[in-house]
C-alpha cells in the first residue's frame, strides 16, 4: 500500500492553548520522543505575539536546540513579516501560513478579512522563496464555522487556490471545529481538487464529534496522502463547543497500519510518548488507542 505522511502538530497546535506554561525541557523531550517514534515532520513552534499565545514564546529556544539540517523537518507557524524575520534568524527550513474559509472566523481570530490576511502573506511568501524556505498553507473552517455554520465548498476552494497560487507547496484543509462527516468532507475535497492538485492537499481533522477517523478514511479514498494529527489528541479550537481536540496521532497510525499503509512510525513508542506528555500535563491520554493499550493493573 502507499506511504501516508503524518504531520505531527502536537508541540505547536497541541500545546498552544494550554493554560499552564509547559517547560522548554518538556517540549524538547516531547519532540525527541516523537522523532524517535518515527515522525519525520514535527511542527515545533509558532512566531506569534507572546501576548496572545504565551505558550509559544520560547519557540526560538526550541528551534535552537534542534538539528534543523537533519532528516526531520521542524516547520513553524508564521503570521506575518515580523514572525518570518524571527523564524529566519533561527535557520528554519519550512514555515506555515494560515487563512480561513470563513469571513467571520478570520475577523474574530486574526482581526482581518480573508482578503487582507492573504495580502499579508505576499511579502512573507516572497521573502521565504528568496531564503529557500518552503511554505505550507493552512485553511481553517473548511466544513463549518462556529459563527457562520456550514461553509460552502467553493469558499474553501477559493482560499486554497489563493494560497497555492502564492507558492504554498501544500494546503492543509482544517475542519477546525470538528463538525465534518465523510459526505461533507468529500464534497469539500471535490471542490478544492478542481483548483489544487489532490497530491498537494492534506487533511487536518478535529475529533469534536468523533468523526475524525471516519473523515480520514474517506479522504484517503479520495486520494489524500497527508494528514495532520496531534499526539494524545492534544489541542483543539477554543471556539468549538465541546471540542475534544485534534485527532490523536496514535489513533490515525492505528487506522493506517490496519489498512496496510506504510507510515514509518512505531505505534508502541508513539503511545509511550502520548503517556509522557499527558502525565506532564496532568491528564489522561486523550486517544482511544492510548487507553486501549494502557498497562493493566
Amino acid at each position: 500500500m502507499a506511504h501516508i505522511k503524518i504531520v505531527e502538530v502536537g508541540p505547536r497546535d497541541g500545546l498552544q492553548n494550554e493554560k499552564q506554561l509547559v517547560p522548554l525541557s518538556t517540549k524538547l523531550e516531547l519532540i525527541r520522543r516523537l522523532r524517535d517514534a518515527g515522525l519525520t515532520t514535527i511542527e515545533a513552534g509558532a512566531f506569534v505575539s507572546p501576548k496572545w499565545v504565551p505558550q509559544m514564546a520560547d519557540s526560538a529556544e526550541v528551534l535552537k536546540a534542534l538539528d534543523l539540517s537533519g532528516p526531520v523537518s521542524y516547520p513553524v507557524l508564521v503570521p506575518n513579516d515580523q514572525g518570518l524575520e524571527a523564524a529566519l534568524a533561527c535557520g528554519v527550513k519550512e514555515i506555515a501560513v494560515f487563512g480561513a474559509a470563513s469571513e467571520t472566523f478570520s475577523q474574530k481570530n486574526i482581526n482581518a478579512s480573508i482578503a487582507d490576511s492573504l495580502k499579508r502573506f505576499e511579502s512573507v511568501m516572497a521573502r521565504a522563496a528568496s531564503a529557500n524556505v518552503r511554505v505550507r498553507g493552512y485553511v481553517s473552517c473548511v466544513v463549518g464555522c462556529p459563527y457562520e455554520g456550514k461553509i460552502a465548498p467553493q469558499q474553501v476552494a477559493t482560499v486554497a487556490k489563493a494560497l497555492y497560487d502564492m507558492g504554498c507547496y501544500e494546503i492543509s484543509l482544517g475542519d477546525t471545529i470538528g463538525v465534518g462527516t465523510p459526505n461533507t468532507v468529500l464534497a469539500m475535497l471535490e471542490a478544492v481538487s478542481h483548483v489544487v492538485p489532490t497530491e498537494r492537499l492534506a487533511g487536518h481533522f478535529h475529533d469534536t464529534y468523533g468523526m475524525a477517523i471516519a473523515n480520514i478514511h474517506a479522504a484517503i479514498g479520495a486520494g489524500i496522502g497527508t494528514f495532520d494529527s496531534s499526539v494524545a489528541g492534544l489541542g483543539g479550537c477554543p471556539y468549538a463547543r465541546g471540542a475534544s481536540g485534534n485527532v490523536a496521532t496514535e489513533d490515525v497510525v492505528y487506522l493506517l497500519h490496519g489498512l496496510g499503509h506504510e507510515t514509518g512510525i512505531d505505534l508502541a513508542r508513539l503511545v509511550d510518548t502520548a503517556r509522557f506528555i499527558s502525565a506532564a500535563l496532568g491528564r489522561e491520554v486523550g486517544s482511544r488507542v492510548g487507553r486501549a493499550l494502557a498497562p493493566t493493573e
